[in-house]
């Protein structure tokens, strides 16, 4: 007979914890601290004493690291939820808290289970960003201001606009302005830009995993607060590095290289930095993390006077007030001097909301890293991340991939990564019982090298072509063999999202049938023979192929019909990749690519293309190439 005490979730619920437990790992690396822990949980709606908390850590921890992981923290809850609940699955409300609003109770949150939790914080911060950020833009300001004390928010990026901006804000021209429904704006012409910008999003490496245009539609807050951050995280992070900041060379400690540093998450170049201006301002603080070492504001307020420029008069009165919430309000007010005011609001600072100090930070560094100059004289062999490795990393980010990859290099060399890739391209593919998840301090590097040379026995079972390709290599961080796998994990990929197909498929007859499938939804007059074909570079055959399958979003208007010079063939190039993913192909694929026809990027293209016409038709691949 089963326990009757037993809590069994469905893949829903699980995802649900999966979304709670991102929600607050802030630093992407895949574990949440013994603080972040309280709030998850609670989030969850299960409330811990300080103690019992430090006794479910001790007793799920198994690394002994002083965190768990996704795996640790779901079967953390499921114990603790079978103390409480005999005979429920799961929570169907959460007791209402100050700053949280509980969005459930109804009949269909009841049923599906799940009840998800607001915070106000992250939603006054957010549409203050929005507001300061896109408060110049003309197509925004009908929208402008979201009112930052009420739900407003997610009314106002229903329509899709706010999140198609704010995805060019964090990375530039990711989306063509011409491909924006901004008038006449229908539920259609609203999914459209729904459509757009999550495929958008997932191009910038965010994970839209349970994320549909009718979710952002309705207005779901917990969704739209998720992908906002996201989407907010990707532009206040992207340039912490070397390549951007070749000052933070001033942040390497005795014995480390450049490589060291390269190897570095942006979160922890950020806790350098602000450790190396707080011992130039000449105090003995110091954080190690962004949640319970600020929350007295004094590491803010020597940080603040030691980056500011003088003339701004920032200066170090907050640490003379007693009053923590006093203190963090002085200290902000000395953030304003400089336009900082971002993010944080006192409560935020002596809470420890480690996501929004985390953001807090970001723009204090983006806006004055207050970094030394380089020595002419120093050579500094900076790895600039290619258009290829970005591309990559961003396909793996959006993938869902825990912890999140910054440096292709060094992320995955312990296999872990990549097995994650392999189950979502063939779900069973991997035999988790033969990867190691935790490794040994005394034999880590042996137990690391064993998953890689499994990786590279899987690659081989799905037909992958690894000649020379060994385990080592992957776990060294060997540039051109990394890429090798991962370039056929990505094509295995874009391969098994056509129905009918999966990842071990003969890939060189995907391809053809690929091809097959492109030239016979286009007209004579646009014919080409391969991925490679130079009469690509112009876009118009694609143009011509979206056309046929989602004829409202083409606007040839605005296509150049001759498009001699290559500054012409990206403009049109950028175009057909927004109204690709504006018809819902999930296009990871640059402009440049297509410019430059390079093969395998195209290839990837049309595929996302012929999953999204046949999804919409119903059809798998073999019923289309019979219809021949």
């Amino acid at each position: 007979m089963a326990n009757r005490n037993t809590v069994h979730l469905t893949q829903e619920q699980i995802n649900d914890l999966r979304e709670t437990f991102n929600s607050l790992d802030d630093d992407g690396n895949g574990k949440i601290s013994l603080t972040e822990l309280g709030n998850a949980l609670e989030t969850v709606g299960i409330k811990l004493a300080g103690y019992e908390l430090r006794q479910v850590m001790a007793k799920f921890d198994t690394s002994g690291d002083g965190c768990i992981d996704m795996d640790e923290f779901k079967q953390l809850y499921t114990s603790e939820k079978s103390k409480r609940d005999i005979g429920v699955t799961f929570s169907k409300a959460v007791k209402a808290r100050e700053g949280v609003n509980t969005l459930g109770g109804t009949s269909q949150a009841s049923v599906e289970g799940t009840t998800h939790t607001v915070r106000e914080a992250e939603t006054v911060a957010f549409s203050q960003w929005i507001n300061s950020n896109l408060k110049d833009d003309p197509d925004c300001q009908p929208l402008l201001p979201v009112n930052s004390e009420n739900n407003e928010l997610f009314e106002k990026t229903k329509n899709g606009i706010i999140l198609c901006k704010l995805i060019n804000k964090s990375a530039p021209a990711t989306i063509d302005e011409r491909t924006i429904n901004k008038t006449n704006l229908s539920v259609y012409r609203r999914h459209e830009n729904l459509t757009l910008a999550i495929n958008s999003a997932q191009s910038i490496g965010c994970s839209t995993v349970n994320i549909g245009p009718d979710d952002l539609d309705l207005g779901k807050p917990h969704l739209v607060l998720g992908l906002l951050w996201q989407i907010i995280r990707i532009g206040l992070l992207s340039d912490i590095n070397l390549a951007h900041h070749p000052g933070l060379i001033h942040l390497l400690e005795e014995g480390e290289t450049l490589e060291d540093l390269q190897k570095l998450t942006p979160e922890q170049i950020l806790l350098r930095w602000v450790n190396y201006h707080l011992k130039r301002a000449g105090t003995n603080t110091r954080i190690k993390n962004f949640s319970e070492d600020i929350k007295d504001s004094e590491a803010y307020t020597y940080l603040l006077h030691q980056i500011a420029p003088r003339e701004n008069g920032v200066d170090l009165s907050p640490l003379g007030i007693s009053d923590r919430h006093q203190r963090a309000e002085a200290m902000l007010r000395e953030a304003n001097k400089i336009g900082c005011r971002s993010f944080v609001g006192p409560s935020d600072v002596v809470e420890g909301n480690a996501k929004l100090n985390l953001a807090f930070v970001a723009n204090l560094f983006n806006n004055y890293p207050a970094l030394e100059g380089v020595d002419e004289n120093v050579e500094l062999n900076i790895h600039e991340e290619t258009r290829e490795e970005k591309t990559y990393r961003n396909w793996m980010n959006s993938m869902g991939v825990s912890p999140y990859v910054h440096y292709i290099y060094n992320d995955l060399i312990d296999g872990l990564i990549i097995f994650q890739l392999y189950d979502i391209c063939k779900p069973g593919v991997v035999d988790w019982n033969k990867v190691h998840k935790k490794f040994n301090k005394l034999k880590a590097n042996f137990e690391k090298i064993e998953n890689c040379n499994y990786a590279c026995e899987l690659g081989h079972k799905l037909d992958f072509s690894l000649v020379g390709v060994g385990g080592k290599d992957i776990h060294d961080g060997n540039q051109t063999l990394t890429l090798a796998l991962v370039w056929q994990l990505m094509r295995a990929y874009t391969i098994s999202v056509l129905s009918g197909l999966s990842a071990g498929t003969n890939n060189k007859n995907a391809e053809k049938l690929i091809l097959e499938w492109a030239n016979n939804r286009l007209d004579k007059t646009a014919k080409f023979t391969s991925f490679g074909d130079p009469n690509l570079a112009d876009s118009i055959i694609l143009i011509k192929l979206i056309e046929k399958i989602k004829p409202s979003v083409v606007d040839w208007k605005v296509v150049l019909q001759d498009a001699p010079t290559y500054e012409d063939k990206l403009a049109n190039a950028r175009y057909a990749i927004g109204i690709a993913r504006k018809a819902g192909a999930k296009v990871y694929a640059l402009p440049e690519d297509i410019v430059e026809v390079k093969q395998k990027m195209v290839m990837t293209i049309f595929a996302c293309l012929m999953a999204r016409d046949l999804s919409q038709n119903g059809q798998a691949v073999t019923d289309s190439m019979q219809a021949k």
